[in-house]
């Protein structure tokens, strides 16, 4: 099976030229040229940004609805009740409760990929950031995913929103969506990503941010994307 997967990502790899940055559209068409896996491997944008997060003004966080989505089902867990727990149903929530859920988590529960709760029940909520905080599914107003408009909440989960969140060593990485998808797919999610995580530029960071960016398939090599033509583009939006 190595032998395979080495062949595969070599094979890839040589597609790419050494010392080379390419655009947006060379490089999504290039990941679209590579050797498929058996089965459909997800699509990572991944960035440098020019942030110390260790201090906390120049913390990089935020949340993004993909245009095309992101090629998965995504399971939502509301904690919520009365006639928020029914809109939070309505809306096409999987899994919908108060103290109820909160006890079914604390007892080892875990099969959702988001959370939502309204502002009322994240007293209770709260005790569970020790299981959910490490996992990064804790609600967060900073994110929407803490209000009382659970309805949307939960649309723009279920319609493939993604969250980021700058690493200690100032990286983000985020999928964009599937191999299978189209270029035309691909592109529109990366821009819809790289602006929020322009529009999300800490006050505080000096010099260049957006460092260096890189879009990569599960198993194959990351393709170099022209960071300063990116930056041009968005440049009203810094």
């Amino acid at each position: 099976m190595a032998t395979v997967v080495s062949k595969r990502y070599d094979a890839a790899k040589e597609k790419l030229s050494e010392g080379r940055q390419y655009s947006l559209d060379e490089a999504l068409t290039l990941i679209k040229s590579m050797p498929p896996a058996k089965f459909d491997q997800s699509v990572d944008l991944s960035f440098r940004l020019g942030v110390d997060p260790k201090h906390a003004d120049q913390m990089v966080r935020g949340a993004v609805v993909l245009p095309s989505g992101i090629g998965k089902s995504i399971r939502v867990a509301v904690f919520a009740k009365g006639e928020k727990e029914r809109e939070a149903r309505e809306a096409g929530a999987d899994v919908v409760g108060a103290e109820d859920l909160v006890e079914r988590v604390q007892g080892g529960f875990m099969e959702f990929d988001t959370t939502i709760a309204t502002p009322d029940l994240m007293g209770q909520v709260g005790r569970l950031g020790k299981v959910l905080g490490p996992r990064g599914l804790m609600p967060n107003p900073k994110l929407g995913t803490v209000t009382f408009d659970v309805a949307r909440a939960v649309r723009e989960a279920k319609a493939g929103k993604v969250e980021f969140r700058v690493d200690k060593a100032g990286n983000v990485h985020t999928p964009i969506g599937k191999h299978s998808f189209s270029p035309e797919s691909l592109r529109a999610n990366a821009l819809a990503l790289i602006e929020a995580i322009v529009r999300a530029k800490p006050a505080a960071a000096k010099g260049t941010y957006l460092r260096s960016l890189t879009v990569s398939t599960t198993m194959g090599p990351g393709v170099p994307i022209d960071a300063v033509a990116i930056a041009n583009m968005f440049k009203k939006a810094v």
